[in-house]
């Protein structure tokens, strides 16, 4: 059944490379408001399927409503500053922290909001000296928190994790933990997550179990 508010919808979403499927058939929504917990052994398509919500990766069948509009439809560009991807391993432009997370002003001609990047900075843990400081000279955790805080200058829609903590000590993946559910919560943007993290796991709303090579992908809610 489609619902007015459903921000995402899958109908039989699946991928094949080479005539070997990479994700099995899968059916979900994403509402505002919603901690989604994606998990699944290795190669069951959590990923790909990350990267095909995300507009990233063509489907070979089924389809993906965006506000109840194919995404199709939609212009890239234009679907994904309301759909945000952010990668386990980080990608980061530029030379400094400060070219990352200026970017999103900047592809949106906006002023670029030098106190609220501090502000951010601060929440993960990060100095505000950090601005400055080359990428190269990023360890894995800080380059995470920096690509994560890139996603969130400008508020999404529907913001998509992939493991987005690995590199992090568990004070800091916490801390991460509890800035997303709280953005969940007050931003009511919906929020699919891949993760093994019990942490995590905790504040999901719904939980979808990928499987290898089978039809019973399934979403549930956690115990």
């Amino acid at each position: 059944m489609t619902h007015s508010n459903d921000l995402l919808r899958l109908q039989d979403v699946s991928f094949t490379l080479n005539n070997v499927p990479l994700l099995e058939p899968v059916s979900l929504t994403l509402n505002p408001g919603e901690f989604t917990l994606l998990t699944g052994p290795s190669g069951s398509g959590k990923s790909t399927l990350l990267k095909i919500i995300a507009s990233l990766q063509n489907p070979t069948g089924g389809n993906l409503y965006f506000k109840n509009e194919d995404i199709t439809r939609i212009k890239p560009e234009v679907y994904r500053q309301r759909v945000s991807y952010c990668f386990q391993t980080p990608s980061l432009f530029g030379e400094t922290v400060y070219d990352n997370l200026a970017l999103p002003y900047q592809i949106r001609n906006k002023k670029i909001d030098d106190k609220n990047l501090r502000q951010w900075l601060k929440r993960v843990n990060l100095s505000e000296d950090m601005l400055t400081k080359r990428i190269q000279e990023l360890s894995g955790g800080e380059k995470q928190r920096v690509a994560l805080l890139r996603n969130l200058q400008f508020m999404p829609d529907i913001l998509l994790l992939d493991e987005i903590t690995s590199a992090l000590d568990e004070e800091n993946k916490v801390n991460i933990n509890e800035i997303i559910a709280g953005l969940v919560e007050k931003e009511q943007i919906a929020v699919l997550w891949v993760s093994h993290d019990l942490n995590e796991i905790r504040h999901a709303k719904n939980v979808l179990t990928l499987t290898r090579h089978s039809h019973e992908n399934t979403v549930h809610e956690p115990a």
